[in-house]
């Protein structure tokens, strides 16, 4: 498995993973809208911003099997070290349960740390009960509640 930074060839298959956590959404499925664009465009442009894919054979182009957006927040706590803020984590449902998880999140947590950053923080759905077990069994602790403004 490889862990890096998607390319803009790979953004119907990040999608296709965001579309459905509960089934395999095949990327040739997926319509790339111009805000996707956008949105991948300005990710890549950003300097602390980054889709990650993990992905299987990259001799043969590989499949991405999972992917997560990463993002740099300088801030003046922790000695005004970085945070990094992980969000949107996803396995291909039909991948589950082999340690593709954990090496996504060891990876992203890996990336952080030699980019200096002196904590790592996500959110997760109250529903996602499953994915909350599995954060905290890679030491994330329940340390706040979160609070979100549709606008």
């Amino acid at each position: 498995m490889i862990l890096r930074p998607a390319t803009r060839a790979e953004l119907p298959a990040v999608l296709a993973l965001l579309a459905d956590e509960e089934r395999v959404t095949d990327p040739a499925s997926v319509t790339v809208s111009p805000a996707h664009e956008r949105a991948f465009a300005d990710i890549e442009a950003d300097a602390r911003n980054e889709v990650l894919v993990l992905v299987d054979d990259e001799a043969d182009g590989g499949t991405v099997l999972g992917c997560l957006q990463a993002t740099y927040i300088p801030g003046l706590g922790k000695g005004g070290a970085e945070r990094a803020l992980i969000e949107a984590v996803r396995i291909r449902a039909d991948r589950r349960g082999g340690g593709l998880g954990r090496a996504l999140m060891d990876g992203a947590i890996a990336r952080a740390r030699a980019r200096g950053c002196g904590l790592v923080q996500l959110t997760s759905n109250k529903s996602r009960t499953d994915a909350h077990r599995f954060y905290a069994s890679l030491g994330f602790a329940r340390s706040h509640d979160g609070f979100k403004l549709a606008l």
